[in-house]
């Protein structure tokens, strides 16, 4: 899938955790988003726009974030997907219609208006980025 690409891959997700992540989204997840998983359940590398570097989470994980509503409060409608390292969270924007935009914004400025800003007008556009510097 990121053939070619600087991506520090992990081992695939398995089904169960994959099934539970579309079970407990609040929207249909896009495909590419779970095929990257299914790829690389977890993993890094570089993006060529903002937030400049990408840390995917596992499912397991995003599964955690959602269950205990860890950005619902200020977040409403962003499902994190990982970060940049760097205090950035990166989420697919489930408030706006599908092909949900995949968006970062500052974790630290509950301000929608000033800490998030577009990355990719569709996940499947986002990996078209992935591990390219």
């Amino acid at each position: 899938m990121l053939s070619n690409r600087k991506w520090d891959k992990a081992s695939p997700a398995n089904e169960t955790a994959i099934d539970m992540l579309k079970t407990i989204s609040p929207n249909q997840l896009p495909s590419s988003y779970i095929k990257l998983l299914s790829y690389s359940n977890g993993g890094e590398g570089p993006l060529p726009v903002d937030p400049l570097y990408f840390i995917l989470d596992s499912a397991e994980n995003c599964i955690r974030i959602y269950k205990d509503k860890t950005f619902e409060e200020y977040f409403e409608g962003l499902f994190v997907i990982g970060g940049n390292g760097g205090g950035d969270a990166i989420a697919i924007d489930m408030r706006k219609p599908a092909p949900f935009p995949v968006v970062s914004f500052d974790m630290t400025n509950i301000d929608l208006d000033e800490s998030v800003w577009l990355v990719a007008n569709s996940f499947s556009e986002f990996v078209d980025y992935i591990g390219i510097e």
